[in-house]
This record gives structure tokens, sequence and C-alpha cells, in this order.
């Protein structure tokens, strides 16, 4: 008998999958470009700047994600490839970045879940439009229509869109929150339902990331050495 498979949960960021693809096209345009017409030492400057750029981009952009099942948590960040059972992890930490704090003190960020102080200075205001809309419908001083509306456009931040039109009933469904805190909500129920099962037990593996590091390492020698040759 076979043991089915644990399905992960992925996390990344949008944001960084679309800036690294287009950071990757612009690179690759001008590289090549000056690869092929370039003359003289060109082309292997730009030999040896893609073979550095190319990896960074992509390890920063397009390799972070995090990893989360029943038994454990594995985080991909650019140059490491650490694997969490869920009962080493002591926390979960937002503030700045957001982080996992490890029983042994050590702690670990999350590239792919980037913290956004100016997302959640927004959905502060929202939420404080959405409170002072649900006053005024409880006391009578603002349309119903009004209210409803006012909290409708919230549906992609807290869950708000079956609240119908009251204001009342979307003020209880709970704060605002932004995507990211939203993942560290979930990894967080996460950690309180599984830190003590007997299956997410065990060390935590930190893998480092040779396999983008050598390249970049190789890139920064061949264009220090044709810089210095001159």
């Amino acid at each position: 008998m076979t043991t089915p498979l644990v399905k992960d949960r992925i996390y990344r960021s949008p944001q960084a999958l679309i800036g690294g693809v287009l950071l990757l096209v612009i690179v690759g345009w001008l590289g090549i470009d000056a690869l092929f017409r370039g003359q003289g030492r060109t082309p292997w400057l730009a030999l040896a700047a893609l073979i550095l750029i190319v990896p960074l981009v992509a390890a920063f952009t397009l390799r972070p994600a995090v990893f989360a099942n029943e038994d454990r948590l594995r985080v991909r960040n650019p140059f490491r490839v650490i694997t969490l059972p869920w009962g080493e992890i002591a926390s979960l930490r937002s503030g700045y970045s957001n982080e996992v704090i490890v029983k042994s003190g050590a702690k670990y960020q999350l590239w792919s879940v980037p913290v956004s102080l100016r997302g959640r200075k927004k959905v502060a205001r929202r939420q404080a439009k959405a409170e002072s809309d649900a006053r005024r419908g409880r006391t009578g001083g603002g349309t119903r229509f009004g209210a409803g509306r006012g909290l409708g456009g919230f549906d992609g931040f807290g869950g708000f869109g079956g609240a119908g039109g009251r204001g009342e009933l979307d003020h209880e469904a709970g704060p605002l929150r932004t995507e990211t805190d939203k993942v560290m909500d979930d990894l967080r129920e996460m950690l309180e339902s599984r830190g003590s099962a007997e299956s997410a037990q065990g060390e935590i593996t930190v893998r480092w990331a040779y396999e983008v590091a050598a390249p970049a390492v190789a890139g920064a020698v061949l264009l220090a050495v044709l810089l210095a040759v001159g």
C-alpha cells in the first residue's frame, strides 16, 4: 500500500513574477543584441553580463516561493531552500518583513511573501471607511445603498462578497487584510492545527542553491577578468 502524496499550497508574489519576466526580456534583448552585433570585446562583455545578471534576476523574482502542506513548510528563497517541520516552528512574525521563527531562535525570511506597508495603509483607510459607513447605517445617518456600495468593492481584500447590502453585516465579517497578511494568517492556522501532529515533527534542513550561485559567480569572475585585461 502506497502513501498518498501530500499536496502543497504554493504562495508566490505575482508582482515579482511579472517584474522578473519583464526584466529578463529586457536583459535578454539587450544582451543578445550586443552578443551578435557588438564589436571587439563587446560580445564577451555581454556574455559575461548575461551569465551574471540572468541567474540573479531569476533568483530574486521567479525563484522565491513558499510551499506548505500538513507536515512541513518549505521556504525557497533566492539562495537557500529551508525545510521546516511544523513541530519545529515557534511562530510566524510580520513586521517590516514576514519571517518564520523556529524554536532554536533562528529566523528565516519569506521572500515570496513580502510586506507591503503601502498596501496596509490602503487597507486601513478602506477599513476605516467601511466602519464609518456601518456606523452611519446603524444610526440612520446614511442610505443603506450607500453603505453597501462602499463595502462591495472590498471583496478581494476581506472576503466581504457575500455580505449583501447592509453595512452591519459587512462590518461583522471581520477586518480587511492585505493579500500577504492573509497568507500569513493561513500559515498561522496551519501551524496551530499541525504543530503538535506526529507526522509534522523532524529536523530542519537548509540547502544552498548552488545552481543559482555558481553561474552568477562564474559570470562575475569572467566580467572582472575582461575589465581587468582591458
